[in-house]
C-alpha cells in the first residue's frame, strides 16, 4: 500500500515511538549541543518531532528529566571491577568520569546535585566505595577518599573547561601575547612557566591531570587501612 505524503515526509524520528530513552538521549544531544540553561520542554518537543504534552508520559517534570540525563552519564563510566587493584580501577574510573564530563560539559555542575538518583548514578556510588571499603579502607577513610578524588576531578574538568585556550597553538599565541603585551619583565617565574613548559610544542594542560591523579592515589595509599 502505498504511504502518503505526509507519511514519505515524516522523519524517522517522528515515525518511532516515544520512550523515556528516547526522550532522554534527546535532551542530553541537545544539551551537549547548546548547553543545559538552553533546554527546554518545548525545543525538546521539537526535536523529538511531538507535542510537549507528550513528554510528561515518560517524564514528570524538568527535575526528572535531569535525574535521567546525569543518569545518562553515569551510565558511560565503567564501574570498578571487584577484585582488581583498587589504585588501577579508580585511576581508570577518574579518567572515564573526566573524560565523560568532556563529552557533556553540562553535567558537571549535576553529577552530585540530583535529590533523586537513578540506577546507573547508584550502582556507580556503590561500586566505587565497594571498591575502597574491600581494599581496606575504613568507612570514614573511605568517605574522605571519595571525597578528595572527586572534588579534584570536577575541579580539574571545570578549571580545564574554563581556560582561553582549547590547542597548543592557541596557548603558544596566547603566551606570546601575554609576553607582548602584559608581562614584560615584572614577572619573572610567570614568563618562564610559559616559555619553558606552556608553549612547548604538544603542551596540553590536561595531561596535567594524570600527575596529580597519581599524587592522590598514592597519599590514600599510606592512610588505607588506618582510622
Amino acid at each position: 500500500m502505498a504511504r502518503t505524503h505526509a507519511e514519505q515526509g515524516a522523519p524517522a524520528h517522528a515515525r518511532s515511538p516515544l520512550t523515556r530513552e528516547r526522550v532522554l538521549e534527546a535532551a542530553t544531544a541537545l544539551a551537549d549541543e547548546g548547553g543545559i540553561a538552553g533546554l527546554t520542554m518545548r525545543k525538546l518537543a521539537q526535536q523529538l518531532g511531538v507535542e510537549a504534552m507528550s513528554l510528561y508520559n515518560h517524564v514528570a517534570n524538568k527535575d526528572d528529566l535531569l535525574d535521567g540525563m546525569v543518569d545518562l552519564v553515569f551510565a558511560e563510566i565503567g564501574l570498578p571491577a571487584q577484585g582488581a587493584d583498587w589504585k588501577a580501577v579508580l585511576r581508570q574510573r577518574a579518567i572515564a568520569t573526566r573524560a565523560a564530563l568532556e563529552r557533556h560539559r553540562w553535567a558537571i555542575g549535576l553529577m552530585e546535585s540530583r535529590s533523586q538518583p537513578g540506577p546507573a548514578n547508584l550502582r556507580h556510588h556503590d561500586a566505587v566505595l565497594g571498591c575502597l571499603r574491600e581494599a581496606g579502607f575504613s568507612i570514614a577513610m573511605a568517605a574522605h577518599a571519595y571525597s578528595v578524588l572527586d572534588s579534584y576531578i570536577y575541579g580539574f574538568t571545570l578549571n580545564k573547561q574554563s581556560l582561553p585556550f582549547d590547542t597548543s597553538e592557541e596557548v603558544a599565541e596566547l603566551g606570546r601575547r601575554y609576553l607582548r603585551e602584559l608581562l614584560g619583565n615584572q614577572y619573572p617565574y610567570l614568563a618562564e612557566m610559559i616559555v619553558e613548559h606552556a608553549m612547548k610544542p604538544g603542551y596540553d594542560y590536561a595531561d596535567e591531570f594524570a600527575f596529580g591523579l597519581d599524587l592522590i592515589l598514592d597519599g590514600l595509599e599510606r592512610v588505607r587501612g588506618t582510622a
